[in-house]
């Protein structure tokens, strides 16, 4: 078996991807995990993910997930931006175009301090729930990082050990013309996507391992220049929410070039080994609205294809695991 260090992007129902990923990956049995930083969707994975860990075992993760994001279906059954019999038609299911249209007038005329003053978000009820966060806290059976973005400050802050709350979770997945800041410790808090989706830092720092797997939600590239309005929304969510991650492996790409070169040679720094599984050539058929679509239908198809995906990366990737990037930075990155 081989130590890794995960990296979950966000996505909001796109983190469906994740959850097949993970469930590959503990069916699999091969790989262990040192270290999980996260964002958004991407946070929530991981502590369900640690919590299914540390109560029961890889069976109990697998299950774990499943479950919550079964519930996660369940408890947004209500929501107007499941797909509409006019998507169905137009078979628009997986890129509900009413729901999209719904969205942008929504946002555009108000804030969720006035369409949603009581600030209600049925997802912290199910992890409340479902997840033991004092448990986490004390035993919990991989080390987590969560980002969230200080909305007075701009800067990344990243939560771990004592303060892997369940508000901590919020904050990593606010996103702010959805839902009122959170507010911890009197800072108020975003979604991490802004700063660090995810962030690669804490993994260098805080693990032994060098080889980080990074879960790929948002698309990196394209092969168009989009035209129509949805498609420039799309692609625009697509680049701000790749952007720190960006910015973080040029600074690895950096570092392993002056330690390659020997420029370096004898300081303790870290040559890092970096992995990537994403499905980009899907991702880009899905539009931004569908990532506020819970149907359990979505999800599956979504969390299937996460787990094609991983599985193909194992067999291709595997025996690079400890030894080598299986990834060009220069080419995927900069």
């Amino acid at each position: 078996m081989k130590t890794v260090n995960l990296a979950l992007q966000g996505g909001g129902a796109h983190g469906a991807f994740a959850w097949g990923v993970l469930d590959c990956l503990l069916k699999d049995g091969r790989v262990a995990f040192e270290g999980v930083s996260a964002t958004s969707a991407g946070a929530m994975n991981a502590v369900v993910l640690s919590h299914g860990l540390t109560v029961g075992g890889r069976d109990g993760a697998r299950q774990e997930l499943h479950d919550f994001w079964f519930e996660v279906s369940r408890a947004a059954i209500f929501n107007p931006f499941r797909p509409t019999p006019i998507d169905y038609a137009m078979g628009n299911s997986d890129r509900p175009m009413v729901a999209h249209a719904m969205l942008e007038w929504l946002t555009r005329n108000f804030s969720p301090y006035q369409f949603n003053p009581l600030n209600l978000n049925p997802l912290r009820d199910l992890l409340e729930e479902r997840v033991d966060f004092d448990r986490l806290q004390h035993h919990c059976a991989v080390k987590l990082f969560l980002s969230a973005t200080n909305v007075r400050s701009g800067k990344i802050k990243v939560f771990k050990d004592d303060e892997l709350i369940l508000d901590a979770v919020m904050a990593s997945a606010c996103l702010p013309f959805l839902f009122q800041a959170v507010e911890i410790d009197g800072e108020a808090y975003w979604d991490g996507g802004y700063m660090g989706n995810p962030a690669i830092f804490p993994l260098i720092y805080h693990c032994d391992s060098r080889d980080v797997v990074i879960a790929h939600i948002n698309p990196l590239a394209r092969d168009e220049v989009p035209k129509e309005p949805t498609e420039i929304m799309d692609r625009l969510n697509e680049i701000t929410f790749n952007s720190s991650l960006m910015r973080e492996m040029r600074a690895i790409a950096f570092v392993t070039k002056l330690i390659d070169d020997g420029d370096i040679h004898g300081r303790a720094l870290k040559r890092m080994l970096i992995h990537s599984i994403e499905a980009d050539d899907f991702m880009r058929s899905l539009g931004l609205a569908s990532k506020l679509n819970p149907d359990w239908g979505f999800l599956k198809k979504l969390r299937d294809i996460g787990r094609e995906t991983a599985g193909a990366w194992l067999e291709r990737t595997y025996g690079d695991i400890g030894k080598r990037s299986s990834v060009d930075l220069e080419e995927t990155y900069l």
